[in-house]
């Protein structure tokens, strides 16, 4: 809910979002991987609508320094 990662995520596997906000809790609990996996999810998936990652447009903007 926070960068909307679980829905996208979701949506793309095509599968319901509470499941997928299950799995990051579950994995949360189990040994913390869900907060470096979805903070990777945040970074690396683009917004819907948009081309570029935000990953991809810090890229970009280095190069065209």
């Amino acid at each position: 809910m926070l960068a909307g990662v679980a829905s996208g995520l979701a949506d793309y596997f095509d599968v319901d979002p509470m499941l997928v906000r299950i799995g990051f809790v579950v994995l949360t609990l189990v040994g913390g991987l869900a907060v470096p996996l979805y903070l990777a999810g945040w970074i690396l998936i683009p917004e819907e609508g948009a081309d570029l990652s935000v990953a991809e447009e810090l890229l970009a903007h280095e190069r065209a320094r």
